[in-house]
């Protein structure tokens, strides 16, 4: 069932794409091979279920249900950054072509490097500037969450490096500013029962 402010430009949802991952059906599965922005939805629902095991050793569909404000909280500024936004030229080596790459995808991009990293999950990623400019000085914004007992400073710096990599690699922004926010701790997941056990005996 789609909630408000769920629903993508092609016309699915986060709801019917995260349930899709759960049971493998869907209405029309030859539309998710063909639209780019159902392939980046699943691979970051994808991403976000397996950190939801990792940290709340809960689903995708049970963090879309509300229960919890930080989850709820990834899913809606996924859903907006799955649009493809505004367009960012690219050199060519013809000058007949015009290449393009979307703000959309490098959030993605940028998304998927932050939530690579153990223990750590990615917020709201704003790329600030003129990016329909070549050349023009591009700030890069991004909320974190990191998991207790991890290091933030540490986090901070190795993701600032890791993007600054990835995207002088995968890019062609003038990168002026990587900055990085914690906006949450989370609580580690709590001990398996089995464990809890074998240490009892």
């Amino acid at each position: 069932m789609k909630t408000p402010g769920d629903a993508l430009e092609c016309g699915h949802s986060l709801a019917e794409l995260s349930a899709y991952l759960d049971t493998g059906d869907i209405a029309d599965p030859a539309h998710l091979d063909a639209c780019p922005e159902c392939q980046a939805g699943l691979a970051s629902l994808r991403r976000l279920s397996e950190l939801g095991h990792e940290l709340l050793a809960s689903d995708v569909a049970d963090a879309g249900s509300g229960n919890d404000d930080w989850m709820q909280n990834i899913l809606d500024n996924l859903q907006l950054e799955l649009r493809p936004g505004r367009s960012i030229p690219l050199r060519s080596a013809d000058p007949h072509d015009a290449l393009w790459e979307t703000e959309g995808s490098v959030s993605a991009l940028i998304r998927s490097v932050v939530d690579s990293m153990p223990g750590t999950a990615a917020g709201k990623c704003r790329l600030t500037g003129d990016i329909t400019t070549p050349g023009a000085g591009i700030d890069v914004d991004v909320e974190i969450a990191v998991v207790y007992g991890y290091s933030m400073e540490e986090h901070a710096a190795t993701l600032r490096n890791e993007l600054a990599e990835v995207l002088a690699a995968q890019t062609e922004l003038t990168i002026q500013a990587i900055n990085i926010t914690v906006t949450d701790v989370l609580e580690p997941p709590a001990p398996a029962l089995t464990a809890i056990k074998e240490d009892q005996s």
